[in-house]
This record gives C-alpha cells, sequence and structure tokens, in this order.
C-alpha cells in the first residue's frame, strides 16, 4: 500500500493565529543577500504664512522704497528751486489781475526770470505758502524759484511816488495826476482850493487819482485838526478855513522855512491893525483863479483892479484859499512870530527885508530897486532868460524874482509909499508868477523824486 504523503503543514488561518509583529517574512535565498533600504523620513509640511502678515510685509518694504525716492526727488527739487535764477540785473515785471499760475510762470519765463515755468508751477502749487498775487514786482537779479514765488505770495509790490510841492492850487495837483501815466481813472471833480495837503505820496500800480485827491484831503483835515487845537490864541482868525486861507497867502509869499513865522507875524499884526494885507498872490489869483500863473509880471493896472481876492482893494482876509498850504505854512499862522513887522520887500538873496515903520520900509524898498536895476544892466548868458515887458506897463523880470508884498503903492492905505527912489510911483510889481523862472511852469523836473522837485518860490 502506498503511503500517503504528508503534507506540510500550512500556516494557521489568519483568524485563528495572528501575525507577530516585527516579524519577518519569510524571504527567498535571493531575497536574503540584497540590503534592505530605509523608507525616507516623513516630510514635515510646509508652514504657510498667513495672507495680512505678508501683505504688511509688503506695504512696508514698498514705503520704504518709496520714501527713499521721494527722499531724493525732494533733496533734487528743493535744490533746483534754490539755485540762482537767469536775471542779470534786478527787473520789475506786471503781474496781469486774474492771471492763474500757468499764466504766471509763461510770463515769468518770457521775462527771464526764471527758467524752467513748469518748476515754477510745481513749486508754486505744492510748495507756497499762500496764492500768488497779481500786481507790479521788482525782482532781484538772480532770484531763485523760491525767492520769486516768495515775493509773489508776500505782495511786495512796487512802491511808486508823487510829489506835490506846497503852494499848488486844486486845478494844478489835478493836472499832474493827470500827467502821471501809472495811476488810472479820472478825477470826479476838482476839490476845493485848500483842501488839500501837499507832500510826498506813495501807491501801487493800479491806484487811481481819486485815490490820491482822497487820501490828501484826509490828511489835511487829519493835520487841520491837530495844528487848529494848539493855535495861539492871539491869531485873529475864528474858523480853521480862515486859517487855511491866512497859510496860502503864507505859502505864495515865501518858501523858505525859517521865514514862514515871520511872514504869518506881519500878516496877523495887519490884521490886527485893520490895515489891508497888500499880497500880491492875492491878485494873481483873483486874475486868474486855480490856474495859479499869469504867465508875466503883475501890471501897475491889476494891482487896482477889483476882485474878491485882491487884498490891495478889500480888508481882511479874501473869501477863500489862493492855494494849498503845507503843514509848515499852517503852523506858521497857528504860532507866528511876534514882532512888530508890518512890511516885507525881497532882499535880492531869496529872502525878505522886513520892518516895522514905513521909513524903514522905504530903506528895504530903496536897496530892492538897486538890486534889480544892477540886475537888469549886468549882461545876461541867455537873452531868453528874462521876460520882455513893455517898460511903460511893467517891471522886467529880474534874474532872481522876490515879493513886494505889504508894500502899499499910491493911497491904498495910510503906509502908502510914493515910490522907490523918492520920485514917482512904482509902475508895477513882480510876484515871480509865470515868469520862465518859476518852476510852477516847468513841466521837465520828475515830480515822482522829491530831490528833483524845485523850490517853488524865490529861487
Amino acid at each position: 500500500m502506498f503511503r500517503r504523503r504528508q503534507e506540510p503543514p500550512s500556516s494557521p488561518p489568519a483568524s485563528e493565529e495572528p501575525s507577530l509583529p516585527n516579524r519577518p517574512s519569510p524571504r527567498s535565498p535571493s531575497e536574503a543577500i540584497k540590503p534592505t533600504v530605509a523608507p525616507p523620513p516623513p516630510e514635515k509640511p510646509e508652514r504657510r504664512r498667513g495672507g495680512l502678515l505678508a501683505t504688511i510685509s509688503g506695504l512696508l518694504t514698498l514705503g520704504v522704497v518709496l520714501a527713499l525716492g521721494a527722499l531724493v526727488a525732494i533733496t533734487l527739487f528743493n535744490r533746483q528751486t534754490t539755485e540762482p535764477g537767469p536775471l542779470s540785473a534786478d527787473k520789475v515785471v506786471v503781474i496781469p489781475s486774474r492771471s492763474g499760475t500757468s499764466e504766471i510762470a509763461a510770463i515769468l519765463a518770457r521775462e527771464g526770470v526764471v527758467d524752467h515755468p513748469n518748476l515754477f508751477e510745481i513749486a508754486a502749487r505744492f510748495g507756497g505758502k499762500g496764492p500768488l498775487k497779481h500786481g507790479e514786482y521788482m525782482f532781484k537779479a538772480h532770484a531763485s524759484v523760491r525767492d520769486t514765488i516768495e515775493t509773489l505770495t508776500n505782495g511786495r509790490q512796487v512802491q511808486h511816488a508823487i510829489t506835490f510841492p506846497e503852494g499848488l492850487t486844486s486845478e494844478q495837483i489835478v493836472a499832474r495826476l493827470g500827467d502821471n501815466d501809472v495811476l488810472s481813472g479820472e478825477v470826479a471833480e476838482t476839490p476845493p482850493e485848500g483842501s488839500l495837503l501837499p507832500d510826498t505820496y506813495k501807491f501801487e500800480r493800479g491806484a487811481t487819482r481819486q485815490q490820491i485827491l482822497n487820501l490828501m484831503r484826509a490828511k489835511q483835515r487829519e493835520v487841520l485838526t491837530q495844528i487848529w487845537q494848539r493855535r495861539s490864541a492871539d491869531v485873529p482868525v475864528k474858523t480853521p478855513a480862515e486859517m487855511v486861507t491866512l497859510a496860502s497867502i503864507v505859502e505864495k509869499e515865501t518858501g523858505r522855512a525859517d521865514e514862514r513865522p515871520r511872514v504869518a507875524g506881519v500878516f496877523v499884526n495887519r490884521l490886527q491893525k485893520r490895515m489891508k494885507l497888500q499880497s500880491d498872490p492875492t491878485i494873481v489869483y483873483g486874475l486868474v483863479g486855480g490856474r495859479g500863473t499869469l504867465g508875466r509880471g503883475i501890471l501897475r493896472s491889476e494891482i487896482e483892479r477889483p476882485t474878491p481876492y485882491n487884498t490891495y482893494v478889500i480888508e481882511g482876509l479874501p473869501p477863500g484859499p489862493i492855494a494849498n498850504p503845507g503843514r509848515a505854512a499852517l503852523e506858521a499862522v497857528a504860532n507866528p512870530s511876534r514882532t512888530k513887522d508890518l512890511f516885507f520887500v525881497a532882499d535880492g538873496t531869496g529872502g525878505h527885508a522886513f520892518a516895522d515903520s514905513l521909513e524903514g520900509h522905504q530903506r528895504n524898498v530903496t536897496r530892492w530897486r538897486q538890486v534889480e536895476r544892477a540886475r537888469q544892466q549886468a549882461p545876461q548868458p541867455d537873452a531868453g532868460a528874462v521876460d520882455k515887458v513893455d517898460p511903460n506897463t511893467a517891471e522886467p523880470n529880474a534874474a532872481q524874482p522876490g515879493r513886494a508884498s505889504a508894500y502899499a503903492p499910491g493911497s491904498n492905505s495910510a503906509y502908502a509909499v510914493d515910490g522907490a527912489e523918492g520920485g514917482g510911483r512904482p509902475k508895477a510889481f513882480d510876484a515871480s508868477e509865470g515868469t520862465k523862472l518859476d518852476p510852477l511852469r516847468n513841466k521837465t523836473y520828475d515830480l515822482g523824486s522829491p530831490k528833483t522837485v524845485p523850490v517853488l518860490r524865490n529861487p
């Protein structure tokens, strides 16, 4: 009998015999000789950064870069705006009204004040301290963009000046305002005589002529009020208007500051004694009014011609001023010199000789006539420098004419003088109005500069 082959014992079912952990599986002989490769360690999962932190980090980095760029740009910009400009000399430029920043930049570039209008415009828009103002400006040589902007924002405009010498009439003042080509507008009406204060007035381009007149009237009222309050009680004027009238006569009689109080004293003494003032300028004003000048000497017939202003005919003060007196003349009338003088006449040196008696005045007149005669006989360097007049009607104008005020011809008063040399009545008096030597007729000097305005009377 065949013996049954014994089978190798089979591995127990999984359910019956659990596998032991870490038990090596049976390997074939060929596998046993191969090295076992250890499995790689598991990769550590990458840690993902939060979205907010990444955004903040990126923004900070970008901010640093932008800040550095801005710092560099600002440094370059400031350097360009502070560099000297192209102007080689000071220059005046007018910026029209309602000009925008772009228009102003174009004007400045056209006038050579700035090289780069775009740079100026950016600096003005973002680096200025206020809006740019129109007007007339003086830009210094080599002014930088920053200096130019500062000038325009501060509004430091060019200051013009106009000077009105003392003794001009209101009509003459209005005429001189009209001759000024910087001022604009028209004058509504000529102000009353004596209502304006002569002085130097500053203004900017664009100011009107009426504004200057209004300022002159306001200044006159202010000064008159102050002087009236501190006037001497002995002055025989009842109102401020009367003080202005007398001051205008004093103003026209002398241009010397040291003589004004004494001339005022003569007229005050005459008023107190009820004597006629006998002032030559009142004759002229009575004949021509606000025109102020005759264009020649005073004729003998005009001395006695009745007019409301002729103080050789009327008694007391005329009805109003004959010019616009300055502050010094008003002060002189408010506080005149305390003397007994009743007369004065030109002394040939630009001033006057005073006297308190008729005899003394006659001696002064005699000396003045001698001066006149010597001048007439002296050779003239320029024959056209002296007016030629009819010797039968008027005295020839002297080379340096002076006043003969308070000189009573004929029988105008108890203090009448019957002749310069004791024989015959003088034919006329030279009030220095309207002669070729009268500065009021001189149209060539610059009224904008006080240094070039000549003395008005007794040159």
